[in-house]
């Protein structure tokens, strides 16, 4: 059984619930008096057979049952006018309320830290995310449309029977307890088989889009044969236990079948018993049948709503549990924006750990003036990248504190600091919108004429251009459709027009080809201009045109100067990582 978030769970619902409170009122009420009046026509049929074994003339019984059904037929009227109120009702408030819980969600999960998207698969994040509305959807559904009527049908039939005669009341009630019980715990039993079919069914989606994804190596290493006996394997597992749990229903649905058997029989014996005594009339009979069968349709599949009762809830569970996790960066109290930014950024102290055992900045300490054009130097795993997430804040410090223009990062609001910089990383993900969508996503205001003279800043104009539908023209997923270049210079177009004074590159231009570096390099001298500026790069064009480079090693600044005053450092680790890139060229 998945872990049980299901307090939290329905407390998520309810909070949306509640804003629509007055038409869930009215859907309860409507169910609840649509059901009563279906369940009162049997009391018409009763009187109806009564008279028609009654004694008298036909011609005075004709006017009294004619009057009979009339009103049958308005209280079944009455049922499909109010069924139709809750049906409607429920068809908005069900849809709204979903589409509440889907923005609420999609709210809640983009609040969370790098750290958390890092640690999650997409694809599971998404179908959590998806099913969670749509498993309130049949959580609702489930207590209104089966369980609200169950109790209603029960409570009714067994008042009417008890008013009728009181043993009656009593053998039906007792035995609907005996029912119920047995159908909730036979279905809590079968679910953790029933999980255990999903999982299998699961395992064979996956083994078989693996086997698909590698079916060129199943050719080249003469694979078909074990992969098909792996296959059949794993299909054999699901079997088994998917018979196992047919058999399991099957056997269940015996027993409900034997039960309702001799309720029937039982309640008629008795009923025949009270006639005898003229307890009981014809028409009595008539009701019994008409309210034995009302409950056997609704208790039929008990145990079954039951289950999928549980499986809604648990796949609910998977999301609540997201939701149900604090939110790792947050603003502060009362955190102000980030204002008059000129561009100093200064790490005093900082010290940072991604785990409690991994120490990745030690004491770092480091001033960047305004305007100033730094370059981030080091072997791998030094610390570079890191410096770049925590001035983000993609990441909360352990000790010190950074501050751009004299305020704490920690102090201001992420969507103020967020603003201010403007980040070129090394593979640009873009968005499956228009290229359009893409660079305006920087400053939405923008114009479009804005648009595209950041793009021909960024030299991204002429391909741009170059598509039949131009600037309308979609990317595809995460800019598949774009090469690696050309989704560099739109990434770029992007941070030119969102002109923030404070730039950051990531090894902006590592992974192109000569033409495309070319390109790009024009593009950051447009882009660099004016602003405060941070580079992380290896390419030796993009190191030697920055105003300082500072070489990070196991988190600590161990270097910094200029190009040519680094490479006078006898034994420096620049002057290594230099020669060591140049004799790579040389050669």
């Amino acid at each position: 059984m998945p872990k049980s978030f299901t307090k939290q769970t329905f407390k998520i619902y309810w909070q949306h619930v509640r804003r629509y409170s007055l038409l869930g009122g009215v859907i309860v009420v409507s169910v609840i008096l649509a059901s009563s009046a279906h369940l009162i026509v049997p009391i018409f049929y009763k009187h109806f057979f009564d008279i028609l074994a009654g004694s008298g003339e036909v011609a005075d019984k004709a006017p009294l049952l004619v009057d009979l059904l009339v009103k049958a037929l308005a209280f079944y009227l009455i049922g499909w006018v109010f069924w139709r109120i809750g049906t409607f009702g429920l068809s908005y408030l069900q849809n709204t309320i979903m589409v509440d819980l889907a923005n609420s969600t999609f709210a809640y999960i983009h609040k969370h830290s790098i750290n958390f998207f890092n640690n999650t698969f997409v694809g599971s994040l998404v179908k959590k995310a998806n099913r969670f509305s749509r498993s309130f959807e049949q959580i609702f559904d489930t207590l209104i449309f089966e369980f609200l009527p169950i109790f209603v049908d029960v409570v009714f039939v067994t008042v009417i029977l008890a008013v009728r005669n009181r043993l009656l009341g009593v053998i039906v009630l007792v035995w609907v307890a005996i029912y119920l019980t047995i159908n909730y715990f036979f279905s809590l039993y079968k679910l953790k088989y029933d999980f255990q079919r999903t999982e299998a069914d699961s395992r064979i989606t996956a083994v078989l889009a693996d086997s698909i994804t590698n079916h060129q190596n199943i050719k080249l290493f003469n694979g078909y044969e074990r992969e098909k006996s792996f296959f059949g394997s794993v299909n054999n597992r699901l079997k088994k236990i998917r018979i196992f749990c047919w058999n399991l229903g099957a056997a269940f649905e015996a027993v409900q079948g034997i039960l309702m058997i001799f309720l029937e029989i039982g309640i008629f014996y008795f009923a025949v018993k009270m006639w005898q005594r003229g307890l009981v009339s014809i028409g009595d009979f008539v009701l019994i049948q008409a309210y034995l069968l009302t409950i056997f349709h609704r208790l039929w599949n008990f145990g079954r709503i039951i289950r999928h009762y549980y499986e809604h809830l648990a796949d609910a569970n998977e999301m609540t549990e997201i939701l149900e996790t604090p939110h790792e960066i947050k603003d502060v109290h009362k955190a102000k924006d980030l204002s008059a930014v000129d561009g100093t950024i200064e790490f005093k102290s900082v010290t940072f750990n991604y785990n409690q055992t991994r120490r990745v900045i030690d004491d770092l300490n480091l001033i960047i003036k305004p305007k100033e054009r730094v370059a981030l130097i080091g072997p791998s795993g030094a610390g570079k990248s890191t410096v770049v997430n925590l001035l983000l804040r993609n990441y909360d410090l352990e000790k010190g504190k950074i501050l751009i223009d004299g305020q704490k990062l920690s102090q201001v609001t992420l969507d103020s600091l967020w603003q201010n910089i403007a980040l070129v990383p090394q593979d640009p993900i873009l968005f499956h919108r228009t290229l359009m969508e893409n660079i305006k996503y920087g400053r939405p205001e923008a114009t479009d004429e804005e648009a595209v003279g950041a793009a021909g800043q960024a030299n991204a104009h002429d391909f741009i251009s170059g598509f039949s539908e131009g600037y309308q023209t979609y990317v595809g997923e995460r800019g598949i459709k774009l090469s690696g270049g050309e989704r560099q210079r739109v990434a770029i177009a992007r941070a030119i027009l969102k002109n923030a004074p404070i730039l950051v590159m990531d090894e902006a231009t590592s992974s192109l080809d000569s033409e495309s570096e070319r390109l790009i390099q024009e593009a950051l001298d447009t882009l660099m201009k004016d602003k405060t500026v941070i580079v992380i790069a290896h390419r030796l064009s993009t190191i030697m045109k920055m105003d300082r480079i500072v070489v990070i090693d196991q988190g600590k600044v161990v270097e910094e100067g200029t190009h040519q005053q680094l490479l006078k450092q006898k034994n420096g680790l620049y002057k290594k990582l230099w020669e060591r890139q140049a004799g790579g060229f040389i050669q």
